[in-house]
């Protein structure tokens, strides 16, 4: 079975959860068309705070349904956008790319992935026991964030649910995922 996007959410306010869409835009070099992340320089309140002049590497926030079903079998149920995401994503392993991997939703829209979401308080307000679901830990114990993929398009399109994902490049040196 292809990868492929199961939802698409936007919000034109900073808030903790994104509206279903029956479509979003990206928009090169600055991310969702009508988002409230939307731009090339940073638009994320606390980020923005420090330095507003920052560099956008957040235009794109996916999450894999596969965790809405792994939280759903721990007793949380959590809907598609949810938990902030503008992608619901299936048959994508998106934790386990290296940065710098290009993915292309539907037929033009294509992003590359710079690093893992950092799971806040946020999650703990929003539902309590999902900031400790959505960590966890690795056999050697490090961190391991479950909050999705963030990204910066690099081409323009529609994404639609039902649309397929390809990744269509992947960096020749593997480069872990680090929160950005």
């Amino acid at each position: 079975m292809p990868a492929m996007v199961v939802a698409v959410h936007s919000k034109t306010s900073h808030a903790f959860s994104k509206d279903a869409q029956s479509s979003i835009v990206l928009a090169e070099g600055h991310g969702v068309v009508g988002d409230a992340h939307f731009g090339v320089t940073v638009k994320h309140r606390s980020r923005v705070a420090k330095d507003p002049t920052q560099p956008n590497l957040r235009q794109v926030h996916l999450l894999q349904a596969e965790l809405l079903q792994e939280l759903a079998a721990a007793g949380l149920q959590v809907l598609p956008g949810q938990m902030g995401e503008n992608v619901t994503t299936m048959g994508l392993r998106l934790l386990d790319l290296s940065s710098g991997t290009r993915i292309r939703l539907g037929q033009t829209a294509v992003i590359e992935i710079t690093g893992l979401r950092n799971p806040c308080s946020q999650i703990e307000s929003f539902k309590p026991g999902l900031l400790a679901a959505v960590l966890g830990k690795s056999p050697n114990g490090a961190l391991i964030r479950k909050a999705g993929v963030m990204g910066i398009v690099v081409t323009d399109g529609a994404v639609h649910p039902g649309d397929e994902m390809v990744v269509v490049l992947q960096p020749s040196e593997f480069t872990p995922l680090r929160p950005v």
